[in-house]
């Protein structure tokens, strides 16, 4: 059976065990002072959307959109359960967080993730990232690698018909 992939509350408790997981694979990569997580309760704030993956409804796999100033929306907590990898499951989540921004009038995704997390990049390349230097208010450190991407607002081609 494929997976379904949806707007969800992070106040789940498999979400919150999905994130718990997350915390542990970067806590591995990267020190702690170097980890710009966002809690499940953060998360849950309106400025922030989830989606789940869920497969026969087991949550395998998240991914948030933060928005930001400027039009720029942040791609957040992305991770796939390892029995799940390989599935492009988070290239999905990233087609899905895209859209929604593109249809808010977003005009720019950024991310940080770690300078150990090559499957992290592996997403963000195959899904149009580009490496750049800082973002947000994210220190340019080594433990720290970034990406943008610039979009196209739907609203535009919405505000001209």
């Amino acid at each position: 059976m494929g997976f379904t992939i949806a707007v969800e509350t992070p106040l789940q408790e498999d979400v919150r065990v999905l994130v718990f997981e997350l915390n542990a694979v970067l806590l591995e990569l990267t020190p702690p002072e170097h980890c710009h997580h966002l809690t499940v309760e953060q998360m849950a704030d309106a400025g922030t959307t989830v989606f789940v993956a869920r497969e026969n409804g087991m949550a395998v796999a998240c991914g948030a959109l933060k928005r930001h100033a400027d039009g720029i929306g942040e791609v957040k907590r992305m991770y796939t359960r390892p029995t799940h990898r390989g599935r492009r499951i988070g290239e999905q989540i990233v087609a899905r967080i895209e859209a929604l921004a593109r249809s808010e009038g977003l005009t720019r995704l950024v991310l940080e993730t770690g300078d150990r997390h090559h499957a992290a990049w592996k997403v963000c390349e195959r899904s149009g990232f580009r490496r750049c230097g800082p973002v947000l208010d994210y220190p340019d450190v080594k433990w720290s690698v970034f990406y943008d991407k610039k979009i196209a607002s739907s609203r535009k081609c919405d505000e001209q018909v």
